[in-house]
């Protein structure tokens, strides 16, 4: 009796809310899969169907025949892979420099690496957008990669300076007593431990790049824009192309969702170290 009595209230307490919280989270990706291989008939029709009478593809091939998907998809992922290259060789020196050293200003300048996060993006919209012009590089993806990494880089440095923080000084002095340099200790004792937390800090710089909106749609034009840019663009004053917003949500999240199968397991590891030694 007592047995049935834990069953039920497992159910009760622990499956039901997790299907229902599930459910939650996955039904706007199933809505915008449905909607984006619905007909026009159905899709602007007077009855709402959860899933196609005919499933048509029709969408996917418009957005790249007609409407050349594929460059700004590789602008985004060019943007986002340099972005991620560059903050995270910039961040992890300066996070190693932060933890391992000290110096005057150490303390002044992680402040201003944390209050750097506090102001919204939008303030340094006419600064980066002058200084880009001045350099020549407007319109391109360096004016992206300079601007995007004005906010990863200050994150970045706070994320693996904690993680650094954490680990031991004898591994490195055990090095350096072995005959090993600094550069030598950092490249072959520090870096492959840090790989899984470089991992979950490269994915969150990776996301932010690609999926970034208000500098694109300022510091790009036709031939630079990236994907949040294209999209957009099929919201018009005479309505929405729904079909193919919907097949561009798709084709935009399925580089994502690959990054995170594969690095999945690293992820975990980075973001449980970061947690617990944070």
């Amino acid at each position: 009796m007592e047995r049935r009595q834990s069953v039920i209230s497992r159910i009760l307490f622990l499956f039901l809310p997790l299907i229902l919280l599930l459910l939650f989270i996955l039904f706007p990706f199933y809505w915008t899969f449905v909607t984006s291989i619905k007909p026009e008939m159905e899709l602007y029709g007077k009855t709402v169907t959860y899933w196609p009478r005919n499933v048509t593809f029709d969408a996917y091939k418009s957005l790249f025949v007609d409407y050349n998907f594929v460059k700004p998809m590789i602008n985004s992922f060019i943007v986002a892979a340099t972005t991620t290259v560059v903050t995270l060789t910039v961040a992890t020196l300066a996070s190693y420099a932060f933890s391992r050293y000290r110096f005057k200003g150490r303390k002044a300048l992680m402040v201003m690496f944390l209050t750097n996060n506090m102001f919204p993006t939008v303030l340094l919209l006419i600064p980066l957008y002058a200084i880009m012009r001045k350099l020549g590089i407007l319109y391109t993806p360096i004016a992206l990669v300079l601007a995007y990494t004005t906010f990863t880089i200050p994150f970045s440095v706070w994320l693996l300076n904690g993680y650094l923080n954490d680990l031991p000084m004898s591994l490195e002095e055990a090095a350096l007593v072995d005959g090993a340099n600094r550069p030598q200790a950092f490249i072959r004792i520090v870096l492959p431990i840090l790989i899984p937390c470089l991992v979950a800090t490269g994915v969150y710089i990776f996301m932010n790049a690609w999926n970034e909106y208000t500098f694109a749609v300022m510091f790009t034009n036709e031939k630079s824009r990236t994907i949040p840019v294209s999209l957009r663009n099929l919201i018009g004053q005479l309505g929405v192309q729904w079909d193919l917003l919907t097949a561009g949500g798709i084709i935009t999240i399925i580089p994502v969702c690959v990054m995170f199968f594969f690095a999945q397991k690293r992820l975990v590891e980075g973001l449980t170290a970061g947690a617990v030694k944070g």
